[in-house]
């Protein structure tokens, strides 16, 4: 049996994929309120999707209770427009408790993160993924990176497997990543998706397209979704010198700010949904506040970026 029927219930491809920020009030509790707007917004915005509770989300930092409550919102907030996928992740167990919150708080799919501080072996995580994706009647995306890094001959029986659909990947190495796209192509071929995971996923996503790979995350859709729409365009028309003026005037400067500290890959962008007038709180230890430094640069990139789309449009 095979997963096209479930990957053809998630239409990826008219646009960015929205990871929303979880929106804390004051005191550092969820804010259903704002977060609700929050998804709203990226919605009426143009996203394709809505991953909800993923990393930018900081699924590590919610409970379970707070987790199903911040994705049913998201899936009362959509209300069928675009699919709602939902993180699932830690040790085993867990990630099928997760999975099933999902499920009953109305998700259409889930990305299942990396498995919790272990570095298994490949035996070991595809029997992880294969017992997430038997624990509900949901889709699953697997996430590739940190631990969590398969070989070709694990994606092919992923691939094989009821329930996984595809493969996100933050690791960015290209050669593995093509030679897994072509061992699945010859020996497990189907309706398999990919997608590019990376942090400030533009930055790369000329290098992905060149092996297949169309779908991507965009952090700064959050904050900035006429840029990432923008760029999505430029792509999908073959506009080579718009995405080479936004890569080179907003997102590489972007890119290189957001590594000036860890844990900006959140961080940064949930400073830039604030900067840009909905006050989603600020994010949970571990991580901590860029620098006030840092937020002033990224407000004049936000500027800088949409200065460059105003001058498209001319």
């Amino acid at each position: 049996m095979t997963s096209a029927p479930l990957a053809a219930r998630l239409d990826f491809s008219s646009g960015p994929l929205f990871f929303p920020v979880t929106a804390y009030g004051p005191g550092g509790e969820v804010d259903l309120d704002v977060h609700r707007a929050h998804v709203r917004r990226g919605v009426e915005a143009g996203a394709a999707a809505v991953f909800a509770c993923c990393g930018t989300g900081e699924f590590h930092a919610l409970t379970p209770e707070e987790f199903q409550e911040c994705v049913r919102v998201a899936v009362e907030e959509t209300a069928g427009r675009v699919p709602v996928v939902a993180g699932a992740g830690y040790g085993t167990a867990l990630a099928v408790r997760y999975a099933r919150l999902a499920e009953e708080a109305g998700a259409d799919g889930l990305l299942a993160m990396p498995p919790y501080l272990v570095v298994p072996g490949q035996e070991g995580l595809v029997r992880h993924y294969r017992e997430v994706a038997a624990a509900t009647s949901l889709p699953v995306i697997v996430y590739q990176r940190d631990n969590a890094v398969f070989t070709p001959a694990s994606v092919v029986e992923l691939a094989r497997t009821d329930g996984v659909i595809g493969l996100k990947d933050g690791l960015g190495d290209l050669d593995l990543m093509q030679r897994i796209v072509s061992a699945v192509r010859t020996e497990a071929p189907g309706d398999f998706l990919y997608f590019n995971g990376l942090p400030t996923a533009e930055q790369t996503q000329l290098a992905y397209r060149a092996l297949g790979i169309t779908l991507y995350s965009s952090a700064v859709f959050c904050f900035a979704p006429e840029i990432a729409l923008a760029f999505h365009r430029a792509l999908r028309t073959g506009d080579e010198t718009t995405a080479h003026r936004l890569l080179d005037g907003f997102y590489r400067p972007f890119a290189e700010l957001r590594a000036q500290g860890r844990g900006y890959a959140v961080a940064l962008v949930k400073a830039g949904v604030r900067l840009r007038g909905l006050d989603v709180g600020e994010v949970r230890p571990p991580l901590q506040e860029p620098a006030a430094d840092h937020v002033k640069q990224l407000a004049q990139l936000i500027e800088q970026g949409y200065a460059l789309i105003d001058e498209e449009a001319r």
